[in-house]
């Protein structure tokens, strides 16, 4: 499934990324770190043994040798370790207070070497004059080379714990020291809990610092985001900012301005020549309509003659009312239509709407839920147009024998009027283009049903101008419009 989100994508990415090398550097670390204190240990561990048993000793000096182990292991390993000594036959000359007896099993010794030729046996040299306390003398190399060779060190696991295990056959003894590894284990857990710990909050900061790069690298486009949530037929005159652009969105920013200057330039001609095209048609529409009438009346009655010049009234009439909504339209689209307001009472508005829907339309039930006493400040002879559109439509994609539901009522500082009707099918489709102008439920534009289409736009553009709002209602049995007008005028 793709995320929706780039910037949460991003952010994903480079948590990822970081999860990878945190851990993968985390892992290896913690490797190495083993590694490292298990070399260190054997290599204390062979030099402890090869010392111990490079030279002969008598049984009562293993006991104050195993007292000075501290001196090749921390204390912690001191306190865990444990010597076993055999003497050449096999026999014991010393052996731990708490050695563990499972590791006895695991005790395999090799081949005590012979002692090279010539070696002297005594282990101190003889006293020199005026030095009572001569040193102790020097491991024979070639014994501790044989030693190297002749020492083991492995891991085994007992009862009481896991245990690195060093052996080692000399011409003298055969000497095994076991350290207990939990010491090290206790440490290597704390350091794996300290990573456990450290690379969630590394993902965390990894994350949100993504998040913080990203939106700041979005920011352009939010800045058009914004300025595009603010275009309207009114304010095609937004502009990006491109004030600290980077130089990937600076083309972006500057494309966009030169595309909205276009689109400005080209809304500001077609709403120019729509009004100035109904303005210049009223004068000649009303010559005709004035030579039309007056050669009716001087026509025989109910003749043919009568009857053509009644057709091409009624077109006339027709064409007026386009003009009169198109220069309203191209007024509305300029921010430039004049509101006359005053005081209404919208439930006699309304009221006296229902009294004609009766006369217009007898054979439709009309169902009426008025609330009484509304006012509002408005134009009023625009909204009682707004109203008279929304009747008709009404009425003129009915059903037959059909019904008319008028709905008003105060929510807040607003005055609710809902009108609703059954249709004769309202497509999807329709309904999200329904409010365009020119548009119409019969799309096929004949005159089954009268009409052009600017009604419901014209209404939209009238409501919005008095800080109101006129919609349709999402898809049901019935086609409702709600209309919802500010008891003050916003403008």
């Amino acid at each position: 499934m793709k995320l929706s989100s780039f910037r949460l994508r991003i952010a994903l990415f480079a948590a990822l990324l970081a999860s990878v090398a945190v851990s993968g550097f985390g892992g290896i670390s913690y490797i190495l770190l083993y590694q490292s204190k298990t070399q260190n240990l054997d290599q204390d561990l062979q030099a402890r043994l090869i010392r111990d048993a490079s030279r002969p000793r008598s049984d009562q000096a293993w006991q104050t040798l195993e007292e000075s182990r501290e001196l090749f292991f921390s204390d912690d390993l001191t306190a865990n370790s444990l010597v076993l000594v055999y003497g050449t036959e096999q026999t014991l000359i010393y052996q731990s207070a708490n050695w563990d007896n499972d590791l006895n099993s695991y005790l395999t010794f090799p081949p005590q070497p012979d002692l090279p030729n010539n070696f002297p046996i005594n282990p101190r040299r003889p006293n020199l004059p005026g030095n009572r306390d001569t040193p102790r003398r020097p491991p024979n190399p070639e014994i501790i080379q044989e030693l190297i060779k002749l020492s083991s060190l492995t891991t085994q696991h007992t009862s009481t714990g896991s245990w690195r295990l060093g052996t080692v056959s000399s011409p003298f003894v055969q000497m095994a020291i076991a350290i207990n590894l939990d010491v090290i284990d206790q440490e290597m857990a704390l350091i794996r809990n300290i990573f456990v710990l450290l690379i969630p909050a590394t993902l965390v900061i990894v994350m949100a610092g993504a998040w913080w790069l990203s939106s700041n690298a979005l920011s352009s486009v939010q800045n058009i985001t914004s300025v595009l949530k603010k275009i309207t037929a009114k304010g095609l005159d937004q502009r990006a900012s491109s004030n600290g652009l980077d130089t990937e969105f600076l083309e972006l920013v500057n494309v966009f301005n030169q595309m909205m200057e276009r689109l400005e330039r080209s809304f500001q001609q077609a709403s120019r020549f729509s009004g100035d095209a109904a303005h210049e048609l009223k004068t000649p529409l009303a010559i005709l309509q004035g030579e039309l009438e007056q050669a009716m009346q001087t026509a025989p009655a109910g003749s043919s003659q009568q009857q053509t010049f009644g057709r091409l009234l009624d077109e006339i009439r027709r064409l007026n009312s386009i003009t009169r909504k198109l220069l309203l339209l191209s007024l509305a689209d300029a921010g430039q239509m004049k509101l006359q307001s005053q005081t209404i009472d919208f439930s006699e508005l309304v009221s006296e709407l229902a009294e004609d829907i009766e006369l217009m339309a007898p054979e439709l039930q009309l169902q009426l839920q008025l609330a009484p006493n509304l006012k509002l400040k408005g134009d009023r002879q625009l909204l009682t147009q707004v109203l008279q559109n929304l009747v008709t439509n009404a009425i003129k994609y009915n059903v037959p024998q059909g019904l008319i539901a008028i709905e008003t009522f105060q929510a807040k500082q607003n005055i609710i009027l809902k009108i609703s009707n059954p249709s004769k099918g309202l497509k999807g489709g329709d309904r999200q283009k329904i409010f365009e102008r020119f548009k119409r439920e019969d799309s096929s534009h004949n005159r089954k049903v009268e009409g052009f289409g600017l009604g419901l736009s014209l209404s939209r553009e009238i409501v919005r101008a008095h800080g109101g709002e006129l919609t349709l209602e999402p898809a049901s049995k019935l086609v409702t419009f709600t209309l919802s007008l500010p008891i003050s005028m916003a403008r």
